[in-house]
Parts: C-alpha cells; structure tokens; sequence
C-alpha cells in the first residue's frame, strides 16, 4: 500500500478523468440539441448519459471513481411542426432530439465544479508530498 498523500493523487486524478468524460459527453448533448434525423421519420440524436462507479485500486488499496458505462436516454423524442424540414414526415412533424439544454447546462457547472474540487485535492497533495520531501532535506 502507498501512502496516503499518493493514495489521494491517485483518488483525486481518477475523478478528474471522470468529470473530464462527463463533460465531454455533456458537450456532446449540447451540440447535437437540434440535430434531426436523416430522412423522414428518423429518430434524431438521442441524448447521452455516463455512470460512474467505484472501482478499488488493488496497487495502492484507494477507491477511485471510474466511468461504468456510457449510455442513452430513452426519454421521448420531441415532436416540432416544421413542414419546411428535409426530416419531416407526412403531416410536417420532426422528431427532435431528447436534450433538454437547461438540463445540460446544469450539468455542465457540477462536472465543472466536481473537476475543480478534484484539481484542488492534487494540488494540495502534491503541495504536501512537496513539503514532506522538503522537510526530510533539513533534517
């Protein structure tokens, strides 16, 4: 086992890596709000979700957060009036992606934050690791 200021670089650097896929995803969501289907009656983007779980680092014995899986919502498509649309069906009706883009933003800033938090948490370690390696010098 390592010690515990490695432990937590490691700790801290797995959830940087998660929130790093989880904005890249939610980055994804948002650009593809208005993407249609290829033809007539074809289903559009469907929105992305990630999940995360906890997986135990066996070399240092930390428990570091890692992507489980990516996935997508089965939320309904919208459905928007616009006969003009090369995606519209009969009646001029398109379905629409499933991206809420409030619901993304919201999103975005946690991922954002959670990344933050990660990044502080390295750099404090990596702060202390600093010190330690300092102090043994002067001894």
């Amino acid at each position: 086992m390592i010690d515990p200021l490695q432990a937590s670089l490691h700790i801290a650097a797995s959830g940087l890596q998660a929130q790093s896929m989880r904005l890249r995803i939610v980055s994804e969501n948002i650009a593809n709000s208005q993407s249609t289907g290829p033809a007539a009656g074809a289903d559009p983007y469907a929105r992305k979700t990630v999940s995360f779980e906890s997986e135990i680092d066996h070399a240092s014995g930390a428990n570091l957060v890692e992507v489980k899986s990516i996935g997508v919502d089965h939320a309904p498509f919208k459905v928007e009036r616009d006969p003009g649309n090369p995606a519209a069906d009969a009646n001029g009706m398109v379905k629409m992606p499933n991206v809420d883009v409030l619901v993304e933003l919201a999103d975005m800033r946690e991922a954002n934050r959670s990344y933050e938090a990660n990044l502080q948490v390295a750099k404090q370690s990596a702060d202390m690791l600093s010190q330690t390696v300092a102090l043994m010098k002067d001894a």
